[in-house]
């Protein structure tokens, strides 16, 4: 994790507008109150967002992740370590903030509801 921790810094510094925009709504417990760090190394990943608390990472892909077969191995890796992941396309982010944010507050309850 020590290797990755320069480069999530790094792109925290270059984030993408769609993950520039849900970060400005994720931070400081601005989805239902439940805290999420970004660009944050988890079991040999960067993941763009993470909320340890209900072990769900968010994932923003742009055209380069268009049917990439190693997104499906990273989501089976992280989820073999207890995370949930789900993925939205940055345009979603961009153009549907809302709704993007209402599957990531109803994925957070669903996890609640769980325990």
């Amino acid at each position: 994790m020590a290797k990755l921790t320069p480069l999530a810094r790094n792109l925290r510094k270059a984030q993408t507008d769609a993950e520039r925009l849900l970060w400005s709504r994720l931070r400081n417990r601005g989805l239902a109150g439940y805290k999420f760090r970004r660009q944050y190394p988890v079991g040999g990943y960067i993941v763009d967002f993470l909320c340890m608390d209900r072990m769900l990472v968010v994932e923003l892909d742009g055209g380069q992740h268009l049917d990439n077969p190693e997104d499906e191995i990273r989501t089976r890796e992280l989820e073999r370590q207890g995370l949930r992941v789900i993925r939205f396309w940055n345009n979603q982010v961009l153009n549907e903030t809302d709704s993007v944010l209402e599957a990531i507050h109803d994925e957070l309850l669903e996890e609640a509801l769980t325990q």
